[in-house]
């Protein structure tokens, strides 16, 4: 059990599986609509005490709006909510808070500018210890994988390290009900086990747990049961343990096939994106150096490069971005330019296109349309001539990615803040590949997409590989690293690791490498993994 403060834990919030004979959490007939949606049709839930209990379906379908509901970030139109066997109406977050839910929410809410223990403090009962409750913060993530430095501004964290604080606020309020979405997308293999083992421990001492993911493999062998949602409705209960993937995967967007590009072997060209020895202070006290960052990305091949959050991803991508503009100019050869000290527009005039990490406030605007979104990374003819924007064909193009990406949208004008996290990553993903671009770059391509989306844009990212363009991938997905890239490599601690051939390495010896080991006798002396000094003669 990690440690939590006794002030941090009500003695109403206390209740033994044995007291509860019925249902942990039941919910009645619950309805939910919005101008040009029903979110919740008439969505019928039941959680037991110690149950891990999955919620399936596609983004779009209707599950984050009904876990908002949960925890009384938004009020349902209709229906009934049972808590312990008592019919409650949850009015609020904090409410939620007292009767025993915690959420941990794909889209955070944090206060960029109040460090993590300022940012935990606000979810939990006045008069905390703030002394106290920093070195609880500080031991939890210790326990589980999950550090954090209790001091650091959020808004110097990853998007990665941002989930850890949330996942840490709920676990030191010492749930009856955890809500957990895409809780293991920032976590190692290692430390996604480390996870389930804590979970189960939680769910054995009476803590209900539901648990959104669309790693079906997650779900088979965490989960005891599972609710399938599709277009707002329950279209079925499971026992997860009992199914396949891909009986899971119908389950949730029913027969219809997802076209899969060929992974075979690939021509590769000319170096078309190449950083050698790139070294970067630190750009606030928080942030992490890079140091002696050397690959290359040719034509016609994807590199993947893998990592737990906080490790320099953040920082290389704002160097490659444009976005950090300190590197030397040779540091970054972009269609053999020096680039280093070029801004996002020369490098897009280069023909880059880039998907950053964070969809909403980098990605795109919450409160503009989708149209209007379109003009973040479409600035020239036609969508611009003489300083003018060109309206109708900035329609037609952002209706064209609705159509070709089946992003779920009422149109082009729908706010980009209206779509669920999924249709807005295909949305973006979609802006940059339809600028036809010669180096393509993206960070966490799927994060939080249904298998039915990110097979799609994997599909698409693996079209621009057949087309010649140079793909580099940045994620923590490793399950998509290997089967999307060509070469990988690792990054720990602001340092790169060799390039190894993704048909070569396994998820251990990956692992191994997260935290900087590949000097080891199973890291960088391997004869799969190339050296920086190989990969330089390839260019």
């Amino acid at each position: 059990m990690w440690p939590v403060p006794v002030s941090l834990v009500g003695k109403d919030n206390v209740t033994s599986t044995a007291a509860i004979t019925g249902s942990r959490l039941e919910l009645v007939d619950i309805c939910k609509s919005y101008p040009s949606v029903v979110a919740n049709d008439h969505i019928r839930l039941r959680v037991a005490p110690g149950e891990i209990h999955a919620v399936l379906g596609e983004n779009g379908a209707g599950k984050s709006t009904l876990m908002k509901i949960i925890f009384g970030a938004v009020k349902p139109d209709s229906g009934q909510m049972r808590w312990n066997g008592q019919t409650v109406q949850i009015s609020s977050p904090q409410a939620a808070r007292k009767l025993g839910l915690s959420m941990v929410f794909q889209h955070f809410s944090l206060f960029d500018t109040l460090t993590v223990t300022e940012n935990i403090a606000l979810g939990l009962e006045p008069g905390i210890d703030m002394t106290q409750l920093a070195e609880q913060i500080r031991q939890t993530g210790q326990n589980y994988g999950l550090e954090l430095e209790p001091h650091r501004h959020v808004h110097t964290l990853s998007v990665g390290e941002r989930q850890r604080v949330e996942i840490v606020r709920a676990l030191l309020t010492k749930p009856q009900l955890l809500i957990l979405d895409e809780p293991t997308s920032v976590l190692t293999p290692q430390a996604v086990q480390k996870l389930f083992v804590t979970l189960r421990k939680i769910a054995s001492e009476g803590c209900s747990i539901l648990y959104i993911s669309h790693k079906l493999d997650e779900i088979r062998e965490l989960c005891h049961s599972a609710t399938v949602m599709r277009m707002g409705k329950v279209t079925g209960h499971c026992d997860p343990r009992q199914e396949t993937a891909a009986s899971l995967s119908r389950l949730m967007i029913g027969d219809t096939e997802v076209s899969h590009s060929d992974h075979g072997p690939q021509t590769t060209g000319a170096a078309k994106l190449v950083v050698q020895g790139l070294n970067l202070p630190k750009s606030h006290a928080f942030a992490t150096a890079l140091e002696d960052i050397s690959f290359a990305v040719h034509a016609g091949e994807i590199v993947g490069i893998a990592g737990v959050s906080g490790n320099g991803q953040q920082e290389l991508l704002a160097a490659l971005s444009g976005e950090d503009r300190r590197a030397k100019a040779e540091m970054i050869r972009l269609q053999d330019k020096a680039v280093g000290h070029r801004g996002p527009a020369a490098r897009r005039a280069l023909k880059q296109s880039l998907v950053p990490e964070e969809r909403l406030g980098r990605g795109a605007v919450p409160e503009l349309s989708l149209t209007d979104n379109m003009l973040l990374s479409h600035q020239r003819a036609p969508f611009v001539r003489h300083g003018m924007i060109q309206f109708a064909h900035t329609i037609d193009a952002a209706a064209a990615i609705i159509a070709r990406f089946r992003v779920k949208a009422s149109g082009p004008a729908a706010l980009a803040r209206s779509l669920s996290g999924g249709n807005l990553q295909k949305f973006i993903v979609g802006r940059e590949i339809t600028r036809e671009p010669e180096v393509f770059i993206v960070a966490q391509p799927t994060w939080g997409v249904d298998i039915g989306a990110a097979a799609q844009i994997h599909s698409e990212i693996r079209k621009l590989r057949a087309a010649g363009c140079a793909v580099l991938v940045i994620s923590e997905e490793l399950d998509e690293l290997f089967s999307l890239c060509d070469r990988m490599h690792v990054i720990a601690k602001g340092r790169l690791s060799p390039s190894i051939d993704s048909a070569a390495a396994s998820r251990e010896q990956i692992g191994l490498w997260m935290s900087g080991l590949w000097n080891s006798e199973d890291g960088g002396n391997s004869v799969n993994a190339v050296q920086p000094a190989q990969e330089a003669e390839r260019v």
